[in-house]
This record gives structure tokens, C-alpha cells and sequence, in this order.
């Protein structure tokens, strides 16, 4: 994707805007990132339509956490991934590409990735559960992230992002 094809705001912007590698659909997975030395994400339960799941893998480790959004531990990641954890790897994979995550993550493979292999890969090493104390940060991204889209689309910038410095903006 050339510069033609990024917005004014995108070539301006001091965060790189990095489009997905694939289009994914939210229903899912609403919410999935790389960040804090870990891939964390927001995974909607498959048998309760008002319960989602707060999931994570920690880079290196894979220490991985999995509970409701109300601290309740899933039934699930009990000795190894479940399938909110599952699916929070696959979607990332769709997101960001199978190179960049099994790059965030350190997973070695040898053959060509998907998010089969690297989920092969991390749970041979049978990794141990995590403490999930990032789970509420997570999951205040992910309710963050749902009041933006409750706003109505505009091209003016937002207060709240105002202390983002503009890029011709010189230090005195």
C-alpha cells in the first residue's frame, strides 16, 4: 500500500496507522493487540451473548490468562489454551500476520506460519497460566475503544487526542 492510499491524517498522524493484514470480522473477537509484551484481546463467548472473555499470551513465556469480564476464570485454560485463546491467536494472525505475531510473541517454527503452527508451537512448550492481572486494563481498552465508535464520524480532531503533537511541531 503506497502513500497514495493513506488519508491526510494517516501521513500526519505520530502513530503509525498499520492496516490489517486481512479483514477480519468482530463478532468474534472484537478486540485484539499486540502490546505490553503480550497478545491480549477481548473474545466473545460462544454460549452467552452478554459474556465475553479477557485473553492473553505473554511473548516469550506464553503464560497465557483467559477470564470473564468480570474476573471469573474460564472453564477452559485449565492445563493449556482454551478456545477463547485459540481464537484471540487467530484473529490476531488475520489482523497483524503470522510473521509479526510469531515475531512479537519469540515463537521459533520452521515451516511457514499460521495461526495453527504458532499455536502448536507455543503450547509444546506447555506453558503455565498467568495471574491475569492484566485483564482489567485490557478490557478498559476494549470499552475505550467502543466509546469512539459511539461517536459520529467527523474529520475534526477530538479534544481528548489534542496532546498528541502534530508532526511540524518543534520543541522550544
Amino acid at each position: 500500500m503506497g502513500d497514495g492510499a493513506l488519508s491526510v491524517w494517516e501521513k500526519s498522524s505520530t502513530a503509525r496507522v498499520v492496516p490489517a493484514a486481512r479483514p477480519r470480522k468482530l463478532a468474534k473477537v472484537p478486540f485484539v493487540e499486540l502490546a505490553d509484551g503480550r497478545l491480549q484481546g477481548v473474545v466473545s463467548s460462544g454460549s452467552d451473548i452478554g459474556r465475553v472473555y479477557v485473553s492473553s499470551i505473554a511473548a516469550g513465556s506464553y503464560a497465557y490468562s483467559c477470564s470473564t469480564n468480570n474476573n471469573r476464570p474460564c472453564g477452559g485454560a485449565r492445563g493449556s489454551f482454551c478456545n477463547h485463546i485459540r481464537a484471540l491467536v487467530g484473529e490476531a494472525v488475520l489482523q497483524y500476520g503470522a510473521e509479526r505475531v510469531g515475531r512479537y510473541l519469540k515463537v521459533d517454527t520452521e515451516e511457514a506460519a499460521d495461526a495453527h503452527v504458532l499455536t502448536s508451537a507455543m503450547t509444546a512448550t506447555r506453558p503455565g497460566a498467568d495471574d491475569g492481572s492484566a485483564a482489567a486494563q485490557v478490557f478498559s481498552r476494549f470499552l475505550r475503544h467502543l466509546a469512539y465508535l459511539e461517536l459520529p464520524a467527523v474529520t475534526e480532531p477530538l479534544p481528548e487526542m489534542q496532546w498528541f503533537p502534530t508532526t511540524g511541531a518543534v520543541a522550544a
